[in-house]
């Protein structure tokens, strides 16, 4: 694939605090890329910058091998869908997929053949004479993606657009947005919190927090050899544990020594260690190599999630097996179900469940603070 976007070196502060910290990113032609990461880690400035809204304090914006960081936004091959549409509430759908075309002031057939193929793509062929005011969220945020598609740029920025929408239809409009971006080969620019959204609709996705780059990969890279512990924790549940790295393929952790897969570490080095929920098998106690206490288990429909108490550390495993509250239960742990991090600052700060409920408590309590 040809690289059609390049951020080098690029930092912005607002009012004397960093929210971009020298990043550099490198976006291919025809690729589904996410920004994933918490509120304030900078993705949305990220998408703000490419689309010309924002200028870099340091660094520069390639577009095609050509630099933009001054190029307005109207002069960029670049559209922007938001997650509040931005729609024209009196005028009907096809008069609002064809606006930019007519500011354009293209032949009216063309416009028509245009207006016509977008509205087919995002499946409101019957719906050209509705006004916008009357469709549903979903049917609404098509109409502004079929008008960001109609002048056919060569990226689609994408912020946040279905965090307005149910759960259900924001399912289906991921599903809709990857075949939309496949069958018109435009590279779409995706900026979300949602883990499961980044991971079920992208080629690449990029974990940012704190304004810096932590990651990037596909989605399956991401899930099952993230770099830290912020990045285990926050694509998905995680339980990560003090380790030492003995030699290769062995780590102690938990009071054990395992077979792992990992190597490369230096012998006894101090390490992160990430077991994923799902990759915990339960057993009974004389056949695992923990064993511990079951303090929580709650339905989930698919899965029960357990937390068990293991010498102080709470465990999550993720199980169709059901156990009980009390239980005395062993874990078994396959090397494979066994990553290895290289310590970094976000090191214990995640993975321990032992809160679990108490910030669930303390969340509750701020939201009723906040409603008075």
């Amino acid at each position: 694939m040809d690289k059609i976007i390049e951020l080098k070196n690029i930092s912005k502060s607002f009012d004397g605090e960093t929210i971009l910290d020298h990043i550099n990113l490198d976006i291919y032609d025809n690729e589904f890329i996410t920004l994933l990461g918490p509120s304030g880690c900078g993705k949305t400035t990220t998408l703000r910058m490419i689309g010309g809204f924002i200028q870099p304090d340091e660094g520069d914006v390639i577009f095609m091998g050509e630099r933009i960081n001054d190029t307005p936004p109207h002069k960029r091959n670049v559209n922007t869908v938001f997650q509040k549409y931005a729609l024209f509430p009196h005028l009907n759908v096809y008069e609002n997929v064809a606006f930019p075309l007519r500011e354009r002031k293209l032949p009216k057939a063309e416009i028509d053949e245009k207006v016509t193929e977008m509205l087919k793509l995002v499946m409101l062929s019957g719906f050209a004479n509705r006004r916008v005011t009357s469709l549903s969220g979903g049917q609404q945020q098509r109409v502004a993606i079929a008008r960001a598609l109609v002048n056919h740029p060569k990226v689609l920025l994408l912020d946040e657009p279905l965090g307005a929408l149910d759960l259900k239809l924001r399912k289906d409009m991921q599903q809709e947005l990857k075949k939309i971006q496949k069958s018109t080969g435009i590279t779409f620019i995706f900026v979300t919190h949602d883990q499961e959204e980044a991971l079920s609709m992208s080629d690449t996705i990029v974990v940012m927090s704190e304004g810096k780059i932590q990651q990037i990969g596909t989605p399956i890279d991401i899930y099952n050899e993230p770099v830290n512990a912020f990045v285990a924790d926050f694509i998905g549940e995680s339980n990560i544990l003090d380790g030492v790295m003995l030699e290769d393929y062995k780590a102690r952790f938990a009071g054990h020594v395992f077979d792992c897969l990992d190597a490369g570490f230096a012998k006894n080095e101090p390490v992160d260690v990430v077991v994923r929920p799902e990759d915990v098998d339960i057993v009974p106690v004389e056949k695992g190599m923990l064993d511990g206490v079951v303090t929580s288990v709650t339905f989930m429909g698919v899965h029960y999630e357990i937390i068990v108490d293991i010498k102080g550390f709470k465990w999550m495993i993720q199980t169709t097996d059901f156990v009980d509250v009390d239980e005395h239960i062993g874990l078994y742990l396959e090397p494979d179900a066994i990553h290895i991090m290289k310590k970094s600052k976000y090191s214990g700060m995640f993975g321990d469940y032992s809160s679990f409920s108490n910030e669930l408590d303390e969340l509750s309590q701020a939201d009723i603070e906040e409603d008075v």
